[in-house]
C-alpha cells in the first residue's frame, strides 16, 4: 500500500523494500545510484517484470503446444496416406493373409 501499511494494519508488503529505496536515495550523491533500489520498490508495486515473465512462458508453452498438435496432425495424415495408398490394390501387399495349410 501507498500508506505503509498494510491490509491487517501492520506493515506493508513492498514496505521494505522502500526502505532501501529510502535509506539509499537519501546517503546517494547522485540519485542514478538508486536505480536498483527504486526497480525493486516498483516491481513490488506493480509486479511488471514477473507479469512479462509469465506472459513469456505462457506464449511459448502454447507455441509448443501448437507444434505438437500440428506434428501429430502430420504424423496422422501420413499413417492414413499410406494405409489408403495402392500398395494393397496392386497385390504388392496382400490385405488379408491366407492360412497356410498343411498337408500331414
Amino acid at each position: 500500500m501507498a500508506s505503509g501499511f498494510g491490509n491487517d494494519g501492520g506493515r506493508g508488503r513492498c514496505f521494505h523494500f522502500w526502505q532501501d529505496f529510502q535509506k539509499c536515495y537519501a546517503s546517494a550523491d547522485v540519485p542514478q545510484q538508486c536505480l536498483s533500489q527504486r526497480d525493486d520498490y516498483l516491481e513490488c508495486l506493480h509486479h511488471t517484470k514477473e507479469i512479462a515473465r509469465v506472459t513469456r512462458i505462457k506464449t511459448e508453452e502454447l507455441k509448443q503446444a501448437a507444434a505438437k498438435k500440428q506434428a501429430t496432425s502430420q504424423s496422422k495424415n501420413e499413417a492414413k496416406a499410406a494405409a489408403d495408398s495402392n500398395l494393397p490394390k496392386l497385390n504388392i501387399i496382400d490385405e488379408k493373409q491366407q492360412p497356410v495349410e498343411s498337408k500331414a
